[in-house]
């Protein structure tokens, strides 16, 4: 992969991020409305159906293997009940946590779960150990967390040295 292929992953990989706080603030305003957060959830659900049925159909690609459907492990199936609880979880933490609070939670819960994934090569990852550099980044990048969240909490001022 050259360069410029790996930079435009890294760009969609970012842009992946940035719109989960547009998402999330958008679902709670929608929760409001319905009076609900799972009703939000359903409603989000609903709409990424409608949107991914025209693109599925405008590209012309071939139905799913029955056989496979029919064979898959159990597991394979949860990515959709993850994706309802992110989305469910959102609707309801982000209007409480404010939504750097939130993305900077969900954040953390992201890197440690996908430094266990990666060092086990779960789910057919490809294994990448956890050393000693990993784990200093993926601490930096909880610590920070941890800044920006503590910063934002009402009435409490991080001042160095006291």
């Amino acid at each position: 992969m050259n360069t410029l292929q790996w930079s435009g992953l890294l760009l969609l990989a970012v842009i992946a991020g940035a719109v989960v706080p547009f998402q999330s603030a958008i679902n709670a305003n929608l929760s409001r409305g319905l009076g609900h957060p799972l009703w939000a959830t359903l409603a989000s659900l609903l709409v990424s159906l409608l949107v991914l049925l025209p693109i599925i159909l405008a590209l012309r690609l071939p139905l799913p293997s029955l056989a496979f459907i029919s064979k898959a492990p159990l597991w394979m199936w949860a990515g959709g009940v993850f994706g309802v609880c992110f989305v469910a979880l959102a609707v309801m933490l982000l209007p409480k946590l404010g939504a750097s609070g939130f993305v900077v939670l969900a954040l953390t819960g992201q890197v440690m779960a996908s430094m266990v994934l990666d060092h086990f090569g779960l789910f057919g990852l490809v294994e990448r150990q956890l050393t000693l550099p990993r784990l200093v980044g993926a601490l930096l990048v909880v610590a920070g967390v941890v800044l920006i969240q503590l910063s934002a909490v009402p009435g409490k001022v991080l001042v160095a040295g006291g």
